[in-house]
């Protein structure tokens, strides 16, 4: 059985503003490694960043409170919107991934 500290949620993001040719994904990418998180981040054709994020509730809180009032240094963050937060018995991804195709994606749009 996990322990509080051990316990491992999810979450998708969008990410709104000026985010797109600012090393947004990378800085993101960057933070969650950091953090210990894992998922992935990618551009859209609507000009905004999505990903999902997993990790236990700190860490993943720490990425999102990022996302929604930093991003990266040339960024300008208008708003984020997050799916809920649910717990997962196991983390899906292996670590945290810059994704580049539509086809890549396992998360629907926010």
């Amino acid at each position: 059985m996990q322990t509080a500290a051990e316990q491992l949620f999810t979450c998708g993001f969008e990410v709104f503003g000026e985010v797109q040719g600012v090393r947004m994904r990378k800085a993101t990418r960057s933070l969650a490694l950091l953090n210990g998180v894992r998922g992935w981040v990618m551009n859209t054709d609507r000009g905004t960043v999505i990903g999902e994020l997993e990790g236990t509730l700190p860490k993943l809180n720490t990425v999102k409170f990022w996302l929604l009032c930093y991003g990266s240094e040339k960024a300008v963050i208008e708003r984020a919107t997050f799916t809920p937060t649910r717990e997962i018995p196991v983390h899906s991804f292996d670590n945290f991934t810059i994704r580049y195709h539509a086809s890549d994606r396992r998360l629907s749009v926010i």
